[in-house]
């Protein structure tokens, strides 16, 4: 939120855009960030989805053990949850799990092997220039 408004961006708290927004991104790593008051308040069908950390920025159970709401399948990963009494629904990508994973195929194995490979490069290189004195604690281009 800091370096947004550094950049001249607004900053706002869920609580005051939650019936405006159209989607909702999670991207803190923290639990509980959107629960199921919120998607209560949310425009008919505001989409809700969650890139951080973990699985449970989105209050799922809540949503799914709330009295009387429906789940209606759209297709693979995509779920319509309507609410009894308003008939008003929010639509939740990847069952509230990370959306990069559950709607698209994830980290080709090509990019996770280029990923790994470079960290053991890195590694390699301080480990073998570890009394060297040659890395100082800064960010360093690989060899």
């Amino acid at each position: 939120a800091l370096q947004a408004m550094m950049e001249g961006l607004q900053v706002l708290t869920l609580e005051d855009v939650v019936s405006e927004a159209d989607i909702f991104v999670t991207t803190t790593g923290n639990k509980d960030i959107i629960m199921v008051d919120h998607m209560r308040k949310m425009k008919n069908n505001a989409i809700v989805c969650n890139i951080g950390h973990f699985d449970n920025e989105i209050d799922m159970l809540g949503l799914e053990t709330f009295p009387g709401v429906k789940r209606i399948t759209i297709k693979p990963q995509t779920d319509r949850w309507v609410f009894p009494d308003t008939k008003s629904g929010i639509i939740v990508l990847a069952e509230g799990r990370l959306m990069n994973l559950g709607c698209a195929t994830g980290h080709p194995s090509f990019v996770m092997s280029c990923s790994f490979t470079n960290q053991v490069i890195a590694q390699l290189e301080l480990w073998n220039e570890k009394s060297s004195g040659k890395y100082e604690k800064k960010v360093y281009v690989l060899p």
